[in-house]
């Protein structure tokens, strides 16, 4: 018999004894069962954000030094956006985003930090046209987008840095190329084929490669 029990006033008896000690076991278990279903529900909540978010969420953590649980505040607080609307955009100017941004990879070679301020500029104003915050408030911006084309807003993260610091000209090369996924998830007519998600893959010199939607011939080509 337990020493606690010996304390208990004889009035109590056998019938008391077996109460409090039925009582006790219960507590424990209520208690165990709070904080299990506690640690089973922020798994699942984490698992939910990872899915969600992709390698959005390491971003997240790694931008909070590790910090997983503010990171996941962070990521929670984003989750609001969830119920935006993507407008659709018309025809003509869809086609009118291709050519601009077809433009400014060409400019790249000549200019490579106007080509990429104009680039950052360009999807700030498509996110915008596809109902998302406007661009002068960023942060907000990448928020909102992060919600609904998590795979694809790094790159945009990667070229808005590369158009207001000094990066060399492949850094700023390998951001638009990065931040060329997130145009085309949000100028497509359907949402992007996840298979796509993944950045296109170095050439044999280490060198991101330079996707075109239309290749345009160089002067002076028969072809």
């Amino acid at each position: 018999m337990p020493l606690w029990i010996s304390f208990l006033p004889p009035v109590f008896g056998i019938v008391g004894v077996i109460t409090v000690v039925v009582i006790a076991v219960l507590v424990i278990v209520l208690v165990t069962l709070r904080y299990t279903g506690r640690g089973r529900a922020r798994s699942s909540g984490r698992r939910g954000l990872k899915r969600r978010f992709g390698p959005e969420y390491e971003s997240a953590v790694a931008c909070l030094n590790g910090d997983v649980r503010a990171a996941e505040r962070e990521l929670g607080e984003r989750v609001r956006h969830g119920s935006l609307q993507e407008q659709p955009l018309a025809p003509e100017v869809r086609e009118q985003y291709v050519a601009q941004w077809d433009a400014v990879q060409e400019r790249f070679v000549d200019s490579p930090q106007k080509a990429v301020t104009e680039a950052d500029a360009l999807l700030a104003r498509l996110a915008r046209d596809r109902g998302f915050p406007d661009g002068e408030q960023f942060e907000e911006q990448l928020a909102a987008l992060s919600v609904h084309h998590a795979y694809f807003v790094q790159g945009y993260r990667s070229m808005h840095a590369a158009a207001r610091d000094r990066s060399g000209t492949e850094e700023m090369r390998e951001a638009m190329v990065e931040a060329r996924g997130l145009f085309e998830a949000l100028v497509a007519e359907r949402q992007v084929d996840p298979d796509r998600r993944r950045p296109p893959s170095p050439d044999s010199q280490g060198h991101a490669p330079w996707p075109l939607t239309t290749r345009r011939h160089a002067k002076g080509s028969s072809t």
